[in-house]
């Protein structure tokens, strides 16, 4: 289905329909898997800023129950995590749950995911300020994890949101079988990465980019080039993790076992553009992709063999 503009998260209500959001029209859409396009609503206070607007959706595990809906927006001064009631006809009015996260036209993060712990977790971006990422008081360039209502989960190091850090822009998570958390991020010049978030450690940047050897920061799994990856969403199935390209507008599949990666293989280059996101399908049988080629964009299902 196409026809959008610059599409970002996506993620899936209890019946097999998706939410997808518009970064730049502040949209909340409902894709059937038969390809029906519906508007939920245009979320308030979205104030889109270069790479800043609308950005990750995430469903409440206890959908049937709560009808919550949660959002990554960007504010007039702020990256905000929202929640929001959905009954199936439209959307109720945000609650502010976490902000505060850092703004800029640029490394803003969004990213919004469930994990299988039932915490909420949210990638963030250092907003062009790399020092971000080296404080952890700041909440730009981390991974934050919370509960349900905002407010920092049990178990996390710090006793605040801060679950990693040392982020310069991270746009993709993912967990594995074994419940091992993945995430994409971009680097700066050299190499984009996927790393194996583990709780409090410090993935280096600004100090490190890339494989290094300081015992300080952890070291990546894996690296591209920024011309081959510029890699946003990402998704686990079938044993392989499937890392979204921007800049190398493609489909990454990175093998996986017990932590470790295997030689990664591209799919379908340049054959849908920018690709944003990537999201398993509840029954395991496709990918839901969206794109952002700002002029024609949308949802593309990718069977899985």
């Amino acid at each position: 289905m196409r026809g959008l503009r610059v599409t970002w998260g996506l993620a899936f209500l209890p019946d097999g329909d998706a939410l997808v959001t518009e970064r730049d029209s502040a949209r909340l859409l409902r894709v059937t898997p038969r390809g029906t396009v519906s508007e939920v609503g245009v979320v308030p206070g979205v104030v889109p800023q270069g790479e800043a607007g609308l950005l990750g959706v995430a469903v409440s595990p206890s959908f049937a129950e709560d009808h919550r809906v949660y959002l990554y927006l960007s504010a007039r001064s702020d990256n905000r995590v929202v929640r929001a009631r959905y009954d199936g006809r439209g959307l109720g009015r945000p609650e502010v749950l976490v902000e505060g996260i850092p703004k800029a036209g640029r490394h803003n993060g969004g990213r919004l995911a469930f994990g299988p712990d039932g915490m909420l977790y949210a990638s963030t971006g250092d907003a062009g300020v790399t020092s971000h990422a080296q404080d952890r008081g700041s909440l730009g360039g981390k991974i934050l994890r919370m509960t349900p209502d905002g407010e920092a989960a049990p178990g996390n190091p710090f006793g605040t949101l801060v679950w990693s850090w040392g982020h310069r822009n991270v746009q993709g998570l993912a967990w594995d079988e074994a419940r091992r958390l993945y995430a994409t991020e971009f680097g700066q010049d050299r190499f984009d990465e996927i790393n194996l978030i583990e709780r409090g450690r410090n993935y280096g940047w600004p100090e490190a980019e890339g494989m290094g050897d300081d015992e300080d920061f952890t070291n990546p799994l894996l690296t591209w080039a920024p011309a081959e990856a510029s890699p946003s969403g990402l998704a686990y199935a079938g044993g392989s993790l499937w890392a979204a390209a921007l800049r190398g507008q493609r489909l990454w599949q990175v093998p996986v076992r017990d932590g470790r990666v295997g030689q990664a293989l591209p799919h379908f280059a340049e054959r849908f553009g920018r690709i944003r996101s990537a999201t398993r399908s509840p029954d395991g049988r496709s990918l839901w992709l969206t794109t952002d080629t700002r002029s024609d964009d949308g949802v593309i299902v990718v069977p899985l063999s």
